[in-house]
This record gives C-alpha cells, structure tokens and sequence, in this order.
C-alpha cells in the first residue's frame, strides 16, 4: 500500500510517498481503508523533532493520528462493529491507504469522509477542555484562538451545553465565529477591554487554543487562575493556569460527537483537502496557521 513516511526529524520536505506493507489490527483495534485523515498540529511537531523526548520514534516512521474510512479487518475482542462499517477515530500512521486505529466511532451517514476525518483530535480536545474548565449552561467561556479545529469544535460544544461563548480571531474570521454561534473579537493588545465590553457579567472560565501568550489576561479576566486551561501554552502553570495534552475518553467524545452532527449541532467544515502525495504541503498548512476549520488529506 501507499503511505507517508519520515526517515529524519525536519521540515516538510523529509515526508516520503513509499510504498509499505499494510498494517494488521492488534486485540481492541480494527483496520480501515483510508477514505480521508485529517492533519493537526501535533502531526507536524512529531515529525519535525520537538516531541522526541516525550515521543521518541523507532525511523522511519509514519504519521497521522486522526482518519475515516471503511472497516476491512477486525482485531481479537472487538465487538460492535463490522467489516463494511463507516468509522471515524484516532490511531497511528494515517496518512495511508490502510491505517489501524484504536478508538473509533460510526461515522453518521450524512457526514462526509473528508469531513469526518477532521473530527477526532478536535472533539476529544474540545470535549475534554470544556469538562476540566468546569463551565457549566449559563456561564460565559472565552476562547482563544477558536477559529481553527479544536477551537470551532469547542464554540460548538459549549453551545449545546447551553453556556455563552466568546471567541477570539484574526480579523478575517469574526464573520466565521458568528456563524459558530460565538461572539466574536479579535487578539492582541487590549483584549481584556474589549472582552469586559462584551461579557456584562464577566468571564467564568477561559481556554487558550491558540499558545499566543494570552495567559495573563485569561487569567485577569476570570478573576481566578484556576479557570483557565491551555492546550498550547507549557507556561501557563508557571502563571497558576492549568495544562491539558492528554486524551481522556476518546470514545466518548466520538460518539457524542457524532450525536450532535446528527441533530445539527456541530460541523467542522473542511478549509482545504490535499492528496496522499502532498502531505508536506497540508502540514505547512497545518503548521503555518490561520486555518478556519480542518485541513484533511484525501486517500481515495
């Protein structure tokens, strides 16, 4: 089969189209054929080293967490699924024509494999950032940076719970928040003026998406360190801020996910798919920023 692959820690350029023997599910997983996988951040911070003391990889390597496709081989134990099934979830090396994932969903009949293949790093993200804020219906959140995958995911979400959401971006993606259901404003100097000015009874809780050093005034306009959480920021439990990397339920998130895509509640639209073969160029994508929405990888 066909497969992306990285024989040195680099840039994009090191990303190879090879050809590979295709993987075999393990007890507890199942093996799709590849329609789409989706592309995150943590993809391209593997590949160009700076995850290699936490997740140091035996090279050549592939990569890619996140895919939707059609399941074509089942692991010992699993149960409620079937060869045929559409799934979406997270596994490894899924920028290819077959791919092993490990946490897996039904994928809605009306959802989209390319769409779809945005889902898995975001909802769970997203999912798990909202319960460990602690915001509940009718409270107001303020997320930075929620223009992009984990951030519309997590407007969305907190919508459906019922609490009110303020969203920052660039100037060129207010019109998209709106349309998220957010209350949009811009980043940088003056934020926490312009957010008084939009939260009349205050901010109960903060999450920073985007890492742009914003800490200080999550934590100014929450009142409480406490209720802010980042996902990108490494320094923000020097500040009294909180961290969150690691994936709690994925499951979970999935299923719930594909819920509120069914009852018209959530989309992750799609800002732009590339072929297997230009991998490179969708984590430069990925890594240059400004996305509104997913950037996925088209398989077949």
């Amino acid at each position: 089969m066909k497969a992306i692959q990285f024989e040195a820690y680099g840039g994009p350029d090191v990303l190879r189209l090879v050809e590979v023997e295709a993987p075999c599910p393990g007890p507890g997983q199942v093996r799709i054929a590849v329609r789409a996988a989706g592309v995150n951040g943590i993809d391209w911070k593997i590949r160009a080293g700076h995850l290699r003391e936490r997740r140091p990889l035996d090279l050549p390597a592939g990569t890619g967490i996140d895919a939707a496709g059609i399941v074509d081989e089942i692991g010992e134990g699993v149960e409620g699924v079937a060869l045929g099934d559409a799934v979406f979830g997270s596994g490894s090396a899924t920028y290819a024509e077959q791919a092993v994932l490990a946490h897996w969903a039904r994928k809605p009949e009306g959802l989209p494999f390319t769409e779809a293949a945005g889902f898995p790093v975001a909802v769970e993200t997203a999912f798990r950032i909202i319960d460990q804020v602690g915001v509940r219906a009718g409270q107001t959140l303020l997320i930075s940076g929620a223009a992009g995958g984990v951030g519309s995911a997590a407007v969305q979400i907190a919508k459906a719970r019922g609490i009110s959401v303020i969203g920052t971006a660039g100037a060129g993606n207010q019109d998209y928040l709106r349309g998220l259901g957010a209350v949009a404003t811009t980043y940088g100097p003056g934020l926490v003026e312009r957010v008084r000015a939009l939260a009349d009874a205050g901010v109960d809780a903060a999450l920073d998406i985007a890492g742009s050093g914003v800490i200080a005034d999550l934590v100014e306009l929450t009142g409480d360190p406490a209720r802010v959480l980042s996902i990108a920021d490494f320094s923000a439990a020097a500040q009294g801020a909180r961290v969150s990397f690691a994936a709690v339920d994925p499951e979970r998130a999935f299923t719930e996910a594909a819920r509120l895509f069914e009852a018209g509640a959530l989309r992750l639209p799609v800002m732009r798919a590339y072929p297997l073969a230009d991998a490179a160029g969708a984590q430069a994508a990925s890594a240059a920023g400004h996305a509104t929405g997913r950037i996925v990888i088209t398989i077949r």
